[in-house]
């Protein structure tokens, strides 16, 4: 059974592996423009060793104790022949796919069985050729599978040490190949990504990991529609328009959200953008806040610039705060959209839309960027660039979670400096993480260095050096910056949403920004529309936040797992799953409940929370085409 279970590894990465290269080579002119064949092969390799690891785990072990009997021989044989079949059935699929949607196979594949009777006569309409060769290529695998997996059981029974040995020896190179790394997370699509083209980054997996990995995501799209409550859809897309400040009708039907923002600024030429999120940097940290007086650098810019002093993260992961700050996307009790399998191309982001306007779209981590697969999606909607840990130039010091953030800075101003076109860029902290780890030298640690309040100074630190070096350098000129936490270090509490943990700094700097400290209730998701509106960007999009320059939402939108929270002034709204709406009254940190319920804020917050699962599952918050944008701005026009 063992010389089988050999037989079945490399006859499947034989023909995955053709497989892969006969794709490359049909779609060369891409494959070659995103960094030619070896990342393709070698990605696939991982991935293909990692797939074949799973379905040789049970047979392999078998092999040890009864590989030298027939019955479990003959299982192994025709387990090892229709995963062959079915391997090979994936792939002879994939061209065919690839024509229709630019992608290998993958959640598209298996939604449409559930409507075979219209798929199948599509097929046989439309595909009667395709469908004889394949067939007869299916066929002729059949026949392979069987001549080359035969049964044949081992000649003798291995001793009692070497059934124990075996086992484990093989328990534990399946289970290495399997998980694919050594890093923090198993091997997933994101960490084969390597090109802004999402069907080349695709080639690097096969089409039956890609579909079973599409099958796997669907745990986490869960819909907030049945455990909320209920609301007619269009009342729902009135709901959040108007909350929004837009009319409360819908100008596009397939994007119900989609409107025209004229800028409230107009430089003389479109200001670069540049999101600082700092990890777990949450108000409890910051002096002027409230909080611990740990951030002396970031309380002296507060000064400087555009200080929102009631800023609340939507969420409690790095994931969900990039979400709401590059894609304005409202947040839901799946996970966030970074991670979610129909967000993984042709879905709104900050940087899909100022590609139109020339702008360069990057993201830079001192990390490993396809950790919470922000590498894949960053790269499948709009983002040009990743420059992540792999590409930094001798850092100073590297953590268990990357390069420090004085390093980050240090690779933010050099790429800023050779700058010669309007860029986006994205830099991510990664040291205000436990373990908290920093180089020596840089602040005056308190009592035990890794800890969170030093991590908060060294993060702090790190902000006062960048900023003094980059108001000395040209780019300061024509650059608007944003600082903003992603969520705070730890969210925790008996309330049903513990508020005070949802509060995080946030802060615009730039030449030409007015210092001023705003009292109003925001959310991070308005911070890319305001971003659009100083650097003088007007511009069709489904975002909802709202730009800060014109308006005043006063309000926050907060999810807690499945616990969604809406504040309104001081007011605020909590939906449950399964469970009856409830009201508060946010006052001094505390939460007072309101036995009485306001109709229209229950009624908003359940429009609120329904919304982006919606806009999700029908694909709504869509990237903007160019006529798209032309019609709203002509629609626009006094």
């Amino acid at each position: 059974m063992r010389s089988l279970s050999l037989r079945f590894i490399l006859a499947s990465l034989t023909l995955l592996t053709l497989s892969r290269l006969g794709l490359a080579l049909w779609l060369w002119p891409r494959v070659e423009a995103a960094g030619g064949l070896w990342p393709v092969i070698l990605g696939g390799w991982r991935i293909d060793l990692s797939l074949l690891a799973l379905l040789c785990l049970i047979p392999l072990l078998l092999s040890c104790w009864l590989g030298h009997r027939r019955w479990p021989t003959v299982f192994a044989a025709w387990w090892y022949r229709l995963c062959f079949f079915a391997l090979a059935f994936m792939e002879i699929a994939t061209p065919q796919f690839i024509l229709e949607y630019d992608t290998r196979p993958n959640r598209l594949f298996f939604e449409y069985l559930v409507s075979p009777h219209e798929v199948f006569a599509m097929l046989w309409e439309g595909y009667k050729g395709v469908l004889a060769v394949s067939f007869i290529l299916l066929a002729l695998v059949a026949w392979l599978a069987v001549k080359a997996l035969p049964v044949k059981t081992d000649a003798r029974a291995l001793p009692w040490a070497g059934r124990i040995g075996g086992s484990v020896a093989l328990f534990l190179l399946c289970f290495l190949a399997a998980r694919g790394t050594l890093e923090h997370r198993p091997i997933n699509p994101s960490l084969v990504a390597f090109s802004d083209d999402r069907l080349v980054n695709t080639l690097a997996l096969d089409s039956f990991y890609s579909t079973a990995f599409a099958a796997y995501q669907l745990k986490n799209e869960s819909f907030a529609g049945g455990a909320y409550g209920k609301m007619d859809q269009q009342e729902v897309i009135r709901r959040v328009r108007t909350l929004a400040g837009l009319s409360p009708n819908a100008q596009d039907p397939a994007m119900p959200s989609l409107h025209y923002q004229q800028a409230s600024h107009a430089p003389a030429k479109p200001l670069n953008i540049v999101m600082i999120v700092e990890e777990s940097l949450g108000a409890q940290f910051v002096g002027s806040l409230g909080g611990q007086d740990l951030t002396p650098n970031l309380d002296k810019l507060a000064g400087e610039g555009w200080w929102f002093k009631q800023a609340y993260a939507t969420g409690t992961r790095s994931v969900r705060g990039l979400e709401a700050l590059t894609t304005g996307f409202y947040p839901t009790p799946a996970r966030a959209v970074l991670k979610l399998p129909r967000a993984q191309s042709g879905f709104f982001t900050l940087a899909s839309l100022l590609k139109q306007y020339g702008y360069h779209s990057r993201f830079v981590y001192g990390g490993e960027s396809h950790f919470d697969n922000m590498k894949n999606f960053f790269l499948g909607n709009g983002f040009d660039e990743i420059h992540d840990r792999a590409k930094f130039t001798n850092p100073t010091f590297v953590g268990s979670w990357g390069a420090s953030d004085e390093d980050m800075f240090r690779e933010l101003d050099n790429l800023l400096s050779q700058d010669r076109q309007p860029t986006l860029t994205v830099a991510f902290s990664v040291s205000n993480h436990s373990p908290y780890e920093y180089p020596k030298g840089r602040i005056q640690p308190q009592g035990d260095p890794a800890s969170r309040a030093n991590g908060a100074r060294y993060a702090d630190w790190a902000i006062g050096q960048f900023f003094a070096k980059a108001k000395t350098q040209a780019y300061w000129d024509n650059t608007v910056f944003l600082v903003v936490a992603d969520h705070d270090s730890r969210v925790y509490g008996a309330n049903a949403v513990p508020v005070p943990h949802f509060h995080i700094p946030a802060l615009i700097l730039g030449k030409g920004v007015a210092p001023r400290q705003d009292e109003r209730i925001v959310s991070q998701v308005d911070m890319a529309p305001t971003l659009l509106s100083l650097a003088g960007i007007s511009s069709a999009n489904p975002m909802l936040g709202q730009d800060l320059t014109r308006h005043s939402p006063d309000r926050a939108l907060m999810q807690y797992g499945d616990t969604f929270g809406y504040l309104k002034g001081d007011l605020l709204t909590v939906l449950r799953f399964n469970k009856a709406p409830e009201q508060y009254r946010y006052q001094g940190g505390q939460l007072l409940a309101q036995p009485q319920l306001s109709s229209k804020e229950t009624k908003d917050a359940l429009a609120l929370a329904l919304w982006p699962s919606i806009a999700y599952r029908q694909g709504y918050y869509a990237q903007v085409s160019q006529r798209q944008a032309e019609k709203l701005q002509l629609a626009a026009k006094p």
